[in-house]
């Protein structure tokens, strides 16, 4: 046996700078360009449900419920969650083809009621509630931008969004200097350095002139949010206000091979999967192919915009009823049972910091495409999903046949820590399902990091399943 025979025998990843084609370079690198855009333009669910919208009706997809004779379907449920299909020409109860990610991402929200002045400084402050797993001493002294809607007394609502542009004015969520920081953070575990009940935003600092008011301060940034916003202050009660950082997206690496930006997590999978999707739309696929985004993954996926919400099970019967097929509830059962999906979530990706957290042997490298995860979970697996050898090696056929770079990885070593994805909720329908997604530096950090190659890989990986006939 040769040494070439030999090579065959072992299972290797490639590296798609050394591997790949010049093409194949440049797409990925073009590929990157609409992917930052998206990343600056959809900083929150809303603004990503919105994106995706448009971009749904430039392809000419239909809402569900309007004009029937459409094979380009979707479904937005309360602004927050979105699924999207183009049919097939086989009976949906056959199964579906489906990339199923999340677009929420860790962030700090303003309280319900959070506009106080503080006495002690002087200063108008809001007090905050962060969202997801975050590293809380990441948020202080850096420039964040606030997003969201309120919704006005006669029920109208009105979109905020302050500190992206250059003549805004940002926000911070001051830390305290290192000189007085010897008792009130640096005896204590890094974890509880910042304590998020102090966690409060200075919002504004100035008042009236002259002005004998008790609250001054906050009396003149009313009268400024009734002149700007035309909100008052029993509107924050109903409103959704968030925290995000102010910084676009930006090329990372003297030689720009990365993308440095906020929310990658896991808005990368679900930009992906939607390029995957339309560029897909050239023909009728044997199988129907579905996207679906959903909301509250980073908190455990509950709620009516969850993935654990009713809500792709609505579509998917939908989309039953759109197909003249039967939406009974065993028809449904039989279609979910009879379908395939990728869990499109992120992973983590050797830090070269932190390489003793990883296994090697069983973690995503940058550079080697988009990660296969098995299971998630911590310890013993548990809260997983955990795909079954078939599917397994299903996916793998897809992505080799159409050339797709690709590793298989965990989340760390046995017993790290770990995390989930909202795989084991879909699979709990029946389907077949596995993980798939980018590998992340920084992941949950405000400026998380990640590979052109394996952005522009997980979208070739996802293109490839969708259209799948098998």
């Amino acid at each position: 046996m040769n040494k070439k025979q030999d090579k065959k025998l072992f299972y290797q990843r490639r590296n798609f700078w050394k591997e790949a084609s010049p093409s194949t370079i440049k797409k990925a690198f073009a590929f990157a360009e609409p992917y930052m855009d998206f990343l600056n333009k959809a900083k929150t669910v809303r603004e990503s449900i919105a994106y995706t919208e448009a971009l749904l009706k430039e392809h000419k997809f239909q809402s569900i419920g309007g004009k029937k004779g459409s094979r380009r379907l979707y479904q937005i449920f309360r602004g927050k969650t979105i699924a999207m299909a183009v049919l097939g020409s086989e009976p949906l109860s056959g199964g579906f083809n489906m990339v199923a990610s999340h677009i929420d991402a860790p962030r700090v929200d303003l309280k319900q009621n959070p506009f106080y002045e503080d006495s002690s400084s002087g200063m108008a402050c809001m007090r905050t509630h962060y969202y997801g797993g975050i590293k809380k001493y990441q948020w202080v002294s850096t420039p964040l931008a606030l997003h969201g809607i309120v919704i006005r007394a006669d029920g109208s609502k009105i979109d905020v969004s302050i500190g992206e542009k250059d003549d805004e004015p940002v926000f911070i969520i001051p830390d305290l200097l290192p000189h007085l920081a010897r008792k009130e953070q640096y005896s204590k575990n890094l974890a509880d350095a910042i304590d998020a009940s102090r966690m409060n935003l200075v919002f504004s600092g100035m008042m009236e002139p002259a002005s004998e008011e008790k609250e001054a301060i906050k009396a003149y940034t009313l009268q400024l949010l009734k002149k700007q916003l035309k909100i008052e202050e029993s509107d924050f009660i109903s409103a959704e206000l968030e925290l995000v950082p102010a910084t676009k997206a930006r090329h990372s690496g003297f030689d720009s091979s990365m993308v440095v930006g906020y929310g990658q997590d896991d808005r990368v999978c679900a930009y992906t999967a939607l390029r995957g999707l339309l560029d897909n739309l050239d023909s009728t696929p044997k199988r129907t192919m579905i996207v679906y985004f959903s909301d509250k993954e980073e908190v455990g996926s509950q709620g009516n915009t969850g993935a654990h919400s009713v809500f792709i099970q609505d579509f998917v019967a939908a989309l039953l009823r759109a197909n003249g097929e039967s939406d009974s509830s065993a028809n449904l059962r039989k279609t979910f049972i009879n379908s395939h999906i990728l869990s499109g979530d992120v992973t983590a990706a050797v830090d070269p910091n932190y390489p003793g957290v990883h296994e090697r042997q069983n973690a995503v490298l940058f550079n080697h495409g988009v990660g296969l995860c098995k299971f998630t979970g911590s310890g013993g697996k548990v809260s997983c999903n955990d795909a079954n050898a078939e599917f397994t090696a299903k996916v793998i056929r897809i992505f080799n046949k159409a050339g797709v770079f690709w590793q298989m990885g965990e989340l760390g070593k046995v017993d790290e820590g770990g995390g989930g994805t909202i795989a084991y909720i879909l699979a709990n329908l029946g389907a077949e399902v596995i993980d798939c997604g980018t590998g992340l530096m920084g992941m949950h950090s405000l400026y998380e990091l990640s590979s052109k190659a394996d952005i522009y890989s997980t979208y070739c990986g996802y293109k490839a399943f969708l259209a799948s006939a098998d």
